[in-house]
């Protein structure tokens, strides 16, 4: 038995569909590794179709199209001889039945794990725990191998077994027990693991658990990069038989990740830190803005710029995302719109070096008044107003869009969108809610982590890019003279607390009220929660780095009468 055996860990940024091109990046990281001295490379769950496929998996045409990509990569990589590459791939099994009423039986395809060797498929291995929770769908979609018969795969390279995974077998003893037994050395987990905050330090822990367990090394090969609302961080690593880091990736970057390991079980590679809370989820909303105008083809971003911390937080993280080349920011001031708001918007704009335009609304909101005054003779100004102001705006933003075929980035956070405080068709109108799963307490802390970086400004200078007026004035609409959002809502550190523990971690109203904030607060926070179900079904889709979004993993019905207060 040779004494050392050299995996790579192939951490690379599919997308969904793209099987010439992700079976391209599979192939150009397995040159690569060979090169390097590879015979084992180990791309992540489901990287030849991009993950998640969703209904794309309920398309004959698409299976048979990943098949046909499978193999043509198997015949691509024949040149390199002793050469293992462990592909993740939807496996078609048997469909069987009608084609009208297939999705609703019982699926017989599979999320496998396939091994190319000496030009063609040398064995599969099928997904035996198939998770249904969070933003995970797939028994919806695949058959469980353990309901199909199918049993441990495992790969002998060298004289050293490798035991196959996929994802969530290894959250569970049973499928790394059953590799063990079959005489599995090592551990290889092909993964697509959305990021949420702390997800990696979560992961990690979970696996070094499962090595401890089985008393073997593991490997875990991770996805990286944006696919509508979710995004993967990436973060690959290896672990020695007692659960210790031996490498890891970088977070959020294409990455291979080469590994050493022995007969013995040692394990040895290059360890990059992990990133702390800010940073993680400011690199996990620039990747989810960079892939979703990169991967659907938008030429570039506008942004609403109003000199309030939400849109000055989008344009920054856009900026980052795009180049300042690929972005527009746009203000449209409004008989109230403070001067500090035009001031602080144009030095934000001219900091970052984006194109910036001001289109006054005055006009447009006296025409909108005027025609509708008839129609509401004799009732008094309110919301009303407030409203066609955010509306006359999203139409001029979306009237650019149309004409440039750049996207509006919207600028709702989550505490308003949980609380409806927002219009729709007005400042909820765009393509990519950007901070959607962003509460307004992080807001502040991201836009503060941003200026605390030593940033290069369009002028050369470096420093901060964010004026520090606008993250020192009381927040607000602009919509009427003197208002402040603390009119409407509670401070923001009550609301954003309260959020947490009623929306993302499912505590009662009794609950929160022991913990000790106020009944009346508590239950007027979960009425506005519930009763804006209705706009945010409307909302545009936006990038998940909480463990709870308002997207796949949020589905409360708009009608309903249920009231736990």
């Amino acid at each position: 038995m040779q004494t050392r055996l050299v995996v790579a860990l192939a951490q690379i940024n599919a997308t969904v569909g793209d099987l010439a091109g992700n079976a391209q990046r599979i192939a150009d990281a397995a040159r690569t590794a060979y090169a390097a001295g590879a015979r084992v490379v180990v791309a992540p769950e489901l990287a030849l179709s991009g993950y998640p496929p969703e209904d794309l998996l309920l398309r004959p045409a698409f299976m048979r199209a990943c098949g046909d990509a499978l193999h043509a990569l198997a015949a691509q990589l024949a040149g390199l001889d002793g050469l293992h590459v462990v592909v993740g791939h939807p496996h078609p099994g048997g469909e069987g039945g009608d084609l009208r009423t297939r999705s609703l039986a019982v699926p017989r395809r599979f999320n496998a794990a396939s091994v190319l060797a000496g030009g063609r498929v040398a064995s599969t291995y099928f997904k035996r725990e198939l998770p249904n929770y969070q933003v995970f769908d797939e028994r919806r979609y695949f058959a469980s191998g353990r309901d199909a018969g199918h049993g441990a795969v495992v790969l002998d390279v060298a004289g050293l077994r490798l035991g196959l995974l996929i994802c969530e077998d290894a959250w569970h003893a049973e499928p790394a027990e059953r590799a063990r037994e079959a005489g599995a050395q090592l551990l290889c987990v092909l993964n697509a693991s959305p990021f949420h905050i702390d997800k990696a330090e979560e992961r990690e822990q979970r696996m070094a658990e499962r090595a401890r367990a089985v008393g073997l090394p593991l490997l875990y090969a991770h996805l990286v990069g944006g696919q509508d609302e979710v995004v993967f961080d990436g973060a690959s690593f290896a672990l020695d038989a007692a659960g210790r880091v031996a490498a890891r990736a970088p977070s959020f970057e294409e990455h291979l990740l080469r590994c050493e390991v022995d007969a013995a079980g040692g394990v040895r590679g290059e360890i990059h830190p992990l990133p702390a809370h800010e940073p993680q989820a400011w690199a996990a909303l620039v990747t989810g803005v960079r892939d979703y105008l990169g991967k659907n083809g938008f030429p570039g971003a506008i942004v609403g710029l109003s000199g309030g911390v939400d849109s000055a937080l989008v344009l920054a993280l856009a900026v980052d995302a795009l180049g300042a080349d690929r972005v527009r920011a746009v203000m449209m001031p409004s008989p109230y719109t403070a001067e500090i708001s035009w001031l602080d918007a144009r030095e934000m704009a001219a900091r970052l070096g984006v194109r910036y335009d001001e289109i006054p609304i005055g006009p447009m909101f006296d025409a909108f008044r005027a025609a509708l005054a008839p129609q509401f003779e004799g009732l008094p100004e309110d919301t009303t107003e407030e409203n066609l102001q955010a509306r006359i705006r999203g139409m001029l933003l979306m009237a650019l869009s149309n004409k440039t075929g750049a996207i509006v980035l919207t600028t709702g956070n989550k505490s308003e969108l949980a609380t409806g405080y927002c219009t729709l068709y007005g400042d909820m109108a765009g393509g990519f809610a950007v901070i959607k799963d962003v509460v307004k307490t992080r807001v502040y802390a991201l836009c503060r982590w941003k200026n605390a970086q030593p940033t290069r400004r369009a002028d050369g200078s470096v420093g901060p890019v964010i004026p520090e007026r606008i993250l020192t004035r009381p927040p607000s609409a602009e919509l009427k003279p003197g208002q402040v959002d603390q009119d409407s809502l509670p401070p923001y550190e009550v609301l954003d607390a309260i959020l947490q523990r009623y929306m993302e971690d499912d505590q009662t109203v009794e609950q929160i009220v022991a913990a000790g904030y106020e009944r009346a607060t508590v239950e007027r926070i979960a009425r506005m929660l519930m009763r804006n179900e209705y706009k945010r079904r409307q909302a545009p889709v936006g990038i998940r780095i909480t463990h709870r979004g308002f997207g796949r993993d949020w589905r409360y019905p708009i009608t309903s009468r249920f009231r736990d207060w």
